[in-house]
């Protein structure tokens, strides 16, 4: 029988995809593995590949179409022995039919733990991470049971084959691929005895109520007509909003403010920008920003008040271990939060090639998922457009975001005189769940500590 080529979800929140680019067309013969199609998100384009083996008997969406929903039928693939008039009328399937949902492949890419994205609906129960943004997601939900609710089980042909040579019964098999289907890898690893066995169906989740707020009609109604320009919303304007608002309402935050003196901190930025080689275009091999300083003093500050490096996770708060601090980029219609791991580890200048290597590819939508997917805090820095001072939201589930103003010459007292020294005013926001008020004030006491003194960043 014909088997279902679906449009896959590649993130826990994707409702919708453009499909950008088909790698075969029609009567092409494809195998497992092989790259079929090119998927473009809000956040990155995808190579899709095939899962089973088989011939492309037709493509049911055209190359170039946007907004192609998660699961509709995007090709549909023929088993040996068929041709395209076993396809039905109009290329519909029957409901019973298998579907094989194709595997996705991150761009190449450093590999990494893909945790959570940037991306969360207002409607997952999920924990999720986020950026403020739009840099991390939710943890990937678990794989559906492979029968459907008319008991057949979704098999690949391949596993079919080598299931009934074996005499193991497919229904008891937990299938590792698209919504649980079992493939190849599965049934080896039944004939080993080392699979595992298929967990039983549990009910499906009420889905939660939808976020309320005034409709587009009745925005609309409240401007004279004409007045205004209507631009339908992107996938990453969409998934920003629905993030941000989610994070508002359900994250308790809270918030601490502190001026740091950055007099030192400039002072080492000069001299060591000053001793960077010249190449032979004459320009420097590279160039600190102050916040290069920050995100590793940030990232050390976490990793001296580990109990302020927290993730609320429902019935539980995860410590980290690790300093992966995400970093605010802004890109035409939204905002990415890709992820330094490991900051409190890395050098000054480590730290500002990966962020600004990390940066260009954000705005180019080049990122692989696990790039810009888990961490446990944020920083987002306004400081080069003149801000003073904001306060950011978090992006869950980060426990906390550093908002970092721009510095400025300031006047103070010290010992009964007055001076004029640079400032830098920060303001942290916690969630009060995983990070309490002390707590919270411990930590930017610590990072103001380091961020004055650059040289204790050595220690």
């Amino acid at each position: 029988m014909p088997i279902d080529i679906t449009m896959p979800a590649l993130s826990p929140t994707m409702e919708e995809g453009k499909l950008a680019k088909w790698h075969v067309k029609e009567g092409d013969s494809v195998s497992s593995g092989d790259v079929i199609a090119e998927i473009e998100t809000d956040k990155a384009t995808m190579e899709v590949e095939a899962v089973d083996e088989g011939k492309i008997g037709k493509i049911m969406v055209a190359e170039g179409t946007d907004n192609v929903k998660v699961n509709a039928v995007i090709a549909v693939l023929l088993q040996e022995g068929e041709d395209a008039s076993a396809i039905g009328a109009g290329g519909s399937k029957p409901a019973e039919a298998p579907k094989a949902e194709a595997k996705t492949e991150a761009p190449k890419g450093d590999a990494g733990t893909l945790q959570y994205d940037k991306g969360t609906s207002t409607t997952s129960t999920a924990p999720v991470a986020n950026s403020n943004t739009g840099s991390s997601a939710p943890n990937a939900a678990a794989p559906a049971p492979a029968k459907s609710e008319g008991g057949r089980v979704f098999a690949s042909p391949l596993a079919k084959r080598l299931a009934k040579e074996a005499g193991i019964d497919l229904a008891s098999v937990a299938g590792s691929g698209p919504k649980g289907r079992v493939i190849k890898a599965d049934v080896e690893a039944a004939k080993s005895g080392k699979g595992a066995a298929k967990p039983a169906a549990s009910a499906p989740a009420a889905a939660a109520a939808p976020a309320t707020g005034m409709s587009k009609n009745q925005v609309m109604a409240l401007f004279e007509e004409g007045t205004y320009e209507v631009v339908p919303n992107d996938g990453m304007r969409k998934v920003v909003a629905a993030r941000l608002t989610e994070s508002k309402q359900t994250v308790p935050h809270f918030y601490l403010t502190l001026d740091c003196k950055i007099d030192a901190l400039m002072a080492a930025r000069e001299q060591i920008n000053a001793a960077a080689p010249k190449g032979k275009d004459g320009k420097p091999g590279y160039k600190l920003s102050v916040n290069d300083f920050v995100m590793k003093a940030w990232a050390i500050a976490l990793q001296r008040v580990p109990a302020a490096n927290a993730t609320w996770a429902g019935d539980s708060i995860l410590y980290h271990k690790r300093s992966d601090v995400a970093v605010a980029v802004s890109v035409p219609g939204g905002l990415f939060t890709p992820v330094v791991k490991s900051a409190d580890t890395k050098t000054l200048r480590e730290i500002s090639e990966e962020v600004k290597d990390l940066a260009s590819r954000a705005k180019s939508k080049k990122l692989a998922p696990h790039e810009y997917q888990g961490g446990s805090s944020s920083v987002s820095n306004l400081g080069m457009f003149g801000i003073k001072h904001f306060a950011a939201v978090i992006n869950p589930p980060h426990g906390t975001i550093l908002a970092v103003g721009a510095g400025e010459e300031r006047v103070y007292p010290e010992n009964g005189q007055i001076k004029i020294g640079q400032f830098m005013t920060v303001t942290l926001s916690c969630d009060h769940r995983a990070v309490d008020g002390a707590l919270g004030a411990e930590l930017l006491g610590v990072f103001k500590g380091l961020i004055e003194n650059p040289v204790m960043m050595l220690a």
